[in-house]
C-alpha cells in the first residue's frame, strides 16, 4: 500500500498547525487509497544543519538524523502542512528537508498551507526548494487564512472549499505517487546492488 506522510510543518507553542494537519490526516484516512501517517517534526528535533558531508554523498553519521532518515524513507509521497511566517515558509521544516537527499528523490509532495494570504507565499518557496530535492509537486493545493478560517483566532473551521480543494491535492498526490513508483523501484534496485 502508498504510504504518504503528512508533516506538519510548525513546532511553535499554541500552534495552528496541528489542527489542521489533524484534519488533513482525517479527511485522508477515509480515501482508502493509501496509508497516511502523521509526521510532527517536534517528534523529530533536528539540530540546525551541521553534517560533515551533504547528504547527496552519503550516509549521516547523527543519530537523530538517521532516524529522521528512516522515517521519511519509508514514505513513497508527503503533505507538507506550513504556516506562512514573514512571506516564507518556517527555518525548522527548511532544516527538516536539508538534512536529506536521496530519501526524498522521486516521490511527489502536495502542500496545505495556512496564513494571512492562506500561505501562498510560503507554498511559491517550498516548491523550488522541493524540486531541488526530486520531489514532484502537484499543482493543487489548499490555502488556509488565519483571519477567517479560525473561529475566535483558535479553532480551525473547515469550508467545504477546503475539503473540495484537498481532495483534488489528494488525488493529484496519489496519482504522481503511483507514477513515480518505477522510479523509485528502480533507484532501489540501484542503491542495494
Amino acid at each position: 500500500m502508498t504510504r504518504i506522510g503528512i508533516i506538519l510543518g510548525s513546532t511553535r507553542p499554541n500552534r495552528k498547525g496541528a489542527q489542521v494537519a489533524d484534519w488533513v490526516l482525517d479527511q485522508a484516512s477515509t480515501r482508502g487509497d493509501a496509508d497516511y501517517d502523521l509526521i510532527d517534526l517536534r517528534d523529530h528535533p533536528l539540530p540546525h544543519f551541521d553534517e560533515p558531508v551533504p547528504p547527496m554523498f552519503g550516509p549521516s553519521e547523527n543519530e537523530s538524523t538517521r532516524a529522521w532518515s528512516e522515517r521519511i524513507a519509508a514514505c513513497d509521497g508527503f503533505v507538507i502542512v506550513t504556516p506562512e511566517y514573514n512571506g516564507g515558509y518556517p527555518g525548522v521544516v527548511k532544516n527538516a528537508l536539508d538534512h536529506l537527499f536521496a530519501e526524498w528523490n522521486n516521490k511527489a509532495v502536495g502542500f496545505v498551507s495556512y496564513g494571512v494570504n492562506g500561505g501562498a507565499r510560503a507554498v511559491v518557496q517550498l516548491r523550488a526548494v522541493c524540486s531541488a530535492l526530486g520531489l514532484a509537486d502537484v499543482g493543487y493545493q489548499v490555502g488556509i487564512s488565519i483571519l477567517t478560517d479560525f473561529e475566535n483566532h483558535t479553532t480551525f473551521v473547515p469550508t467545504d472549499a477546503h475539503t473540495a480543494a484537498l481532495g483534488k491535492t489528494l488525488d493529484q498526490l496519489i496519482a504522481w505517487t503511483t507514477a513515480l513508483a518505477p522510479l523509485r523501484s528502480t533507484e532501489s534496485t540501484l542503491i542495494n546492488s
